[in-house]
């Protein structure tokens, strides 16, 4: 699919669902910062981590939160598209971002939408991990917001003259060279780990 600098997809023929497709990035960033440091203030008050526990359950939700955006990028973003209903699916999560990448108001789900899957990661993660759930949870959902600001910034700046440009580097490369690689946005950590990375880079 061809980029186009300008211009929006309209996903909706109803305005109000439409709408609802776009937001200003700061507002999911605010939100998920602010639930994350809510989860692990509430975590530590009311007893169920330690601070030392707080801190390793956070990186460690961190770490799980960038295997959770690879996974998310490369099997369902980029699913294959051999039905009408899958291409639909991929177009309305992703496709359009691809076609549209300049176009500042679709680059996170609308609130309503990550607010919600934030919800039932939090019943999830409570099944799977009991009171831990406070640590890791917040470190996935900042995981989710520090992804927010990168995949911002690589669309809507240029490249900073220091390591960071490494980012930009690989999220251009993903969008204007080759859809198949470079699929981790917030760190490259899992195309290195699973053979993903853009083969210039490799070398």
């Amino acid at each position: 699919m061809k980029p186009n600098h300008k211009g929006r997809a309209q996903i909706f023929e109803n305005p109000v669902l439409e709408r609802l497709t776009r937001t200003h990035i700061a507002l999911p960033i605010f939100i998920f910062i602010a639930i994350s440091l809510g989860l692990i203030y509430y975590g530590i008050t009311y007893g169920f981590i330690g601070v030392i526990e707080a801190i390793g359950l956070f990186f460690l939700g961190w770490i799980l939160f960038s295997l959770m955006e690879y996974a998310a990028h490369r099997f369902i973003f980029h699913m294959e598209t051999d039905t009408p209903l899958k291409s639909k699916i991929q177009y309305t999560f992703h496709g359009n971002h691809h076609e549209y990448p300049k176009d500042k108001e679709r680059l996170a789900m609308p609130p309503i939408v990550s607010v919600l899957i934030a919800s039932l990661l939090f019943f999830v993660f409570k099944l799977i991990f009991g009171q831990f759930v406070f640590g890791i949870l917040a470190g996935v959902l900042f995981g989710y917001a520090l992804y927010l600001w990168v995949h911002y910034a690589v669309h809507a700046y240029a490249p900073p003259k220091n390591f960071l440009k490494t980012l930009w580097v690989h999220h251009s490369i993903h969008h204007y060279k080759d859809p198949e690689v470079a699929y981790g946005v917030s760190s490259p950590l899992w195309d290195y780990l699973l053979g993903t990375m853009p083969k210039r880079q490799q070398r």
